[in-house]
């Protein structure tokens, strides 16, 4: 392979991952520990992630000055479609870099319970990442890559009410 076709292939490479992440709402995010699917925004030429504030995303494993590895489903198909390294930065809150993702990322936040006051809590209580791709990989693996559902508390405790079935087929003869 040529000097030419290797600078092709990164330069494909780079708009590869670019576009993909700015499309996909889901980015699959693996530091230290369980891979995790987490939203974000594009700005600037790298992924920005928001979270570890009071109702907002976890980003464990993810240390400022790591590593990461980011996996971008296709929009349309919900497959894989790329894969990249990522250096994770940590964004001083207020600084300029901060102040411009978290302007794109405040577009992005669904559900908010704070409206306004949401970057001033970003500021105090969360952390702003900026995920900086290194290298795309766009060969799909031969295995699945499934992986049992990360334990939460946000499932159902009870079975579903014995009346639910006759509730729901009513509504639908309406």
């Amino acid at each position: 392979m040529t000097a030419a076709e290797t600078s092709a292939d990164a330069l494909l490479g780079q708009a590869l991952v670019e576009e993909a992440t700015k499309k996909s709402g889901l980015i699959w995010v693996q530091g230290e520990g369980p891979a995790r699917a987490l939203w974000h925004a594009w700005h600037d030429g790298a992924a920005h992630l928001v979270g570890d504030g009071p109702g907002e995303q976890p980003l464990a494993g993810l240390t400022d000055g790591g590593s990461a590895e980011v996996t971008v489903r296709s929009k349309d198909k919900g497959g894989r479609l790329v894969a990249w390294t990522a250096t994770v930065t940590e964004l001083a809150p207020h600084s300029e870099a901060w102040e411009a993702a978290v302007a794109e990322l405040k577009g992005k936040r669904l559900n908010a319970p704070d409206g306004e006051r949401m970057t001033g809590r970003w500021a105090a209580e969360c952390r702003v990442l900026r995920l900086t791709p290194r290298d795309a990989r766009t060969d799909l693996p031969d295995a699945s890559l499934a992986a049992p559902p990360l334990p939460t508390s946000a499932t159902t405790r009870h079975a579903a009410p014995e009346a639910l079935p006759r509730l729901l087929l009513k509504r639908k003869k309406r």
